[in-house]
């Protein structure tokens, strides 16, 4: 049996192994594949991996032999499921293999919006502390979160990990979600509607998938009901924000701060309304990377196949 991984430099840019994976197979591993060798590099391969590379309805057309495709994440959107589907092909994804530490890193885009500590460690470092005549400074306001009310857009398992830190940080959680589980809500963590959210949370942190629904439901008219002051974070999706309202909310003050670790066109573009922002802090999608969590996607990734292998497949996203 033949496996192909088309980019797997993202998940295991050497520091994990492989070889569980190729115990299935004969497996082939490109770190990267151009758009224009898709169809070469897969050839007559029955198994296929991707992370970012677009799998298409014709892609699916001229590559016959394809069995089962996995992807190296919980998105799925570059591989054409329906076409997938009609021709009798599993696409199976990895979810909940980051939870926690994307949850992690929202708080970490917090705590760096509220102290500024990179900045002001570069501030030392350039000999700005050995020069000064009082024995601190601070560049920048410095915020305490105790108190605090976080509003948290999906309250699934990220949203639910980052607001139990944050809980435990002092906050309170506002939850909005489609689906409501009351045995969450206690003293410090309650599920509120949309508007009720934006006018009452300090902080607005998005966890929800992107859907029709979702896309764009930070613009200019939410942000406009939202607090003076307020700080915004997302390493969801970029498109749940217009960047450009954003971009305009940072620089008049509307919004004081905001870290995205996901833009809408990934690369970021060099022409990004968000780079020509005030206050805001940019991170290059790697909320998910910690090494323990790949390794749970590996992990993930070779029992998705193992049990497509036995008849009995899981993950089945179509």
């Amino acid at each position: 049996m033949k496996i192909v991984v088309l980019d797997g430099y993202t998940e295991n840019p050497g520091d994990l192994s492989w070889d569980s994976l190729g115990a299935l197979g004969d497996l082939t591993v490109y770190d990267r594949t151009p758009k224009e060798l898709t169809i070469e590099r897969i050839g007559n391969a029955e198994i296929i991996y991707t992370n970012k590379t677009v799998i298409n309805k014709e892609i699916l057309e001229k590559c016959q032999g394809i069995k089962f495709i996995g992807v190296l994440a919980t998105g799925y959107n570059v591989v054409d499921v329906e076409a997938a589907k009609n021709k009798g092909i599993p696409v199976a994804n990895v979810p909940a293999y980051s939870t926690d530490a994307v949850s992690q890193f929202t708080i970490a885009l917090l705590l760096e919006l509220c102290h500024h500590i990179g900045s002001h460690s570069d501030s030392v470092l350039r000999g700005d502390w050995a020069k000064c005549d009082d024995y601190c400074y601070w560049n920048y306001p410095l915020i305490e979160l105790a108190g605090k009310t976080m509003g948290i857009i999906g309250f699934g398992r990220i949203g639910q990990g980052t607001g139990k830190i944050a809980q435990a940080l002092g906050m309170k959680i506002l939850a909005y979600s489609r689906n409501r589980h009351p045995e969450l809500e206690s003293e410090t963590c309650k599920y509120a509607d949309l508007d009720e959210l934006l006018s009452n949370s300090d902080v607005i942190a998005l966890h929800c998938p992107l859907f029709p629904e979702t896309e764009g439901i930070i613009n200019k008219e939410t942000i406009a009901k939202m607090k003076d002051g307020v700080l915004i974070i997302n390493d969801s999706r970029g498109p749940l924000i217009v960047e450009e309202d954003l971009r305009d909310a940072l620089n008049s003050g509307k919004v004081a701060g905001a870290a995205v670790d996901v833009v809408s066109t990934e690369p970021i573009k060099s022409d990004n309304p968000l780079l020509s922002a005030k206050n805001i802090i940019i991170t290059p999608h790697i909320a998910w990377a910690p090494k323990e969590s790949r390794q749970r996607l590996m992990e993930i990734t070779v029992e998705n196949l193992k049990a497509y292998l036995s008849g009995k497949p899981v993950n089945v996203v179509n």
